[in-house]
C-alpha cells in the first residue's frame, strides 16, 4: 500500500504563498543545502506528483524550462504526474495526466504497489484529500517568516483532526522541518 505525503513549505502564521498567487518569495528564507537534499531524496522516494490544477499550471509553466540544472529538475520534468482539474482536458508537461475524480484515482493508486505519492501545494486539494482519509503524512518545513497574509495551507474543516509528530529538524537558515503522520495512518 502506498503512501499519500503532502510537502509544502508554510510560514509561521500558516501561510504557503502570498497574497498573490505564486508569491513564494519566503521560499528563499528557508532554501539552501538540506532542502535541495531533502528534495532529493523526494525524487528517490516517489513515483508520483500529484497537484490541484492552479499548483498545476504554475508549476508545468517552470519547471520545463527552469535554468537550473540538477537532479530536482530533471526530476521534476521525468517523474509521473496527475493534474486534478475539472476544467484541464489536455496537459502538457511530459508524462501528466488529467484526472477530474481524485478521490477514486488516488485510493486506486494507494492500493498499488508501488512509491510514495506526493502533493505538492494544492491547499485545496490537500483538504479534501484529508476529509476522503486518504493523506497519509504532512511533511513541512515551517519558513521562520510572519507573512501576514497570503493564502493558508490549511482550510477550515468540518472535524478535529489529529496528528502524530513523527519527527523534527531544522536547516542552517533557523526553518523547521516536521513530520507528522495523520492519526490512523501508518
Amino acid at each position: 500500500m502506498r503512501k499519500l505525503v503532502v510537502w509544502n513549505l508554510m510560514t509561521l502564521d500558516g501561510y504557503f504563498e502570498g497574497e498573490t498567487p505564486w508569491d513564494l518569495s519566503f521560499h528563499e528564507k528557508a532554501w539552501g543545502p538540506e532542502l535541495e537534499k531533502l528534495s532529493e531524496r523526494f525524487g528517490e522516494e516517489g513515483d508520483l506528483l500529484v497537484f490541484g490544477r492552479k499548483t498545476y499550471q504554475g508549476m508545468a509553466a517552470y519547471w520545463p524550462t527552469a535554468e537550473e540544472p540538477g537532479r530536482i529538475k530533471d526530476m521534476m520534468n521525468s517523474i509521473a504526474k496527475l493534474a486534478v482539474s475539472k476544467t484541464l482536458t489536455d496537459a502538457a508537461w511530459n508524462n501528466t495526466r488529467v484526472v477530474s475524480d481524485p478521490v477514486a484515482e488516488l485510493t486506486r493508486l494507494k492500493s498499488e504497489d508501488g512509491k510514495t505519492i506526493f502533493i505538492f501545494g494544492s491547499a485545496e486539494l490537500v483538504a479534501s484529500m484529508l476529509d476522503a482519509g486518504l493523506v497519509d503524512e504532512y511533511r513541512l518545513c515551517i519558513v521562520p517568516v510572519l507573512l501576514g497574509k497570503g493564502n493558508p495551507l490549511f482550510k477550515q474543516a468540518d472535524a478535529l483532526k489529529d496528528l502524530t509528530l513523527i519527527s523534527t529538524d531544522r536547516t542552517e537558515k533557523g526553518a523547521a522541518l516536521l513530520t507528522y503522520a495523520v492519526s490512523g495512518k501508518t
